[in-house]
């Protein structure tokens, strides 16, 4: 867990702050056109879509692209994109997972091999890493809706397995199978989280030293600028005084 907190503070400070708006923008409403085209285009009757635009929003997105992204799934000549999923080695070991939804599967591997191979990595067969990782669904709420004490009650309350609470906010915790009806026992008890999502948490980390994270968090930009890329998550683990210099750099 440790190793993964810490690994989400680091690519919040480098990654995340610096990125392109509009690239943000733009996988923002690809996972809003896919929600919508996999289920029905009422954010109310599809739980994939009202998580997809409630993204958008703690993201800032416009409701005029929300609205485009919507109509673009069920006006027909839109892309089809496929949901597809990398998984491989990075430098030192470390296990990587990447999502992606892509409208040319040949390209986006192409791509993504690329970077790995660049990286001084390898891209492995599905389900080669996967293992080492627990699918999960993760609420984010930021501080100002309570205290901590407040926010494991609901938590608990709702269902959830855990929550990690900072001066930055409520990241809270729960099964896969389980995010809809702890979102809304949620909803009930803290009101709207800033963001929703499912991820991939490693089980256990991969310690590495401060040169091998720094090539690791190269990786993870590199794949994450790839438009086709939407979510990138690694198992390495650094300690306190590298996590520093890195945050610092």
């Amino acid at each position: 867990m440790a190793g993964h907190s810490q690994f989400k503070n680091i690519m919040h400070r480098k990654g995340r702050q610096d990125a392109v708006r509009s690239k943000i923008f733009s996988k923002l409403a690809r996972e809003i056109t896919v929600a919508a085209k996999a289920g029905l285009p009422d954010p109310t009757m599809n739980p994939r879509l009202r998580l997809a635009i409630q993204n958008a929003k703690a993201q800032s997105m416009p409701k005029d692209n929300i609205d485009r992204a919507i109509k673009k799934a069920s006006g027909g000549d839109g892309e089809n994109y496929d949901e597809v999923r990398y998984e491989g080695y990075g430098p030192g070991g470390v296990a990587v997972i990447v999502e992606a939804l892509t409208d040319n599967r040949n390209r986006t591997a192409s791509n993504v091999r690329a970077a790995f191979t660049k990286a001084g990595g390898a891209l492995g067969e599905t389900g080669s890493v996967s293992f080492m990782f627990n699918r999960v669904g993760e609420i984010v709420y930021p501080a100002s809706v309570g205290d901590a004490d407040k926010v494991m009650e609901a938590a608990i309350e709702a269902g959830a397995d855990d929550v990690a609470s900072d001066e930055e906010g409520h990241v809270i915790t729960c099964a896969f199978e389980d995010v809809g009806q702890v979102v809304a026992a949620l909803e009930q008890a803290l009101g709207e989280a800033e963001s929703t999502k499912t991820v991939w948490r490693p089980q256990t980390g991969a310690p590495v030293d401060e040169d091998r994270a720094r090539s690791i968090l190269k990786l993870i930009s590199v794949l994450e600028d790839d438009d086709d890329v939407q979510n990138v998550y690694a198992n390495f683990e650094v300690d306190e005084e590298t996590m520093a210099k890195l945050s610092a750099s």
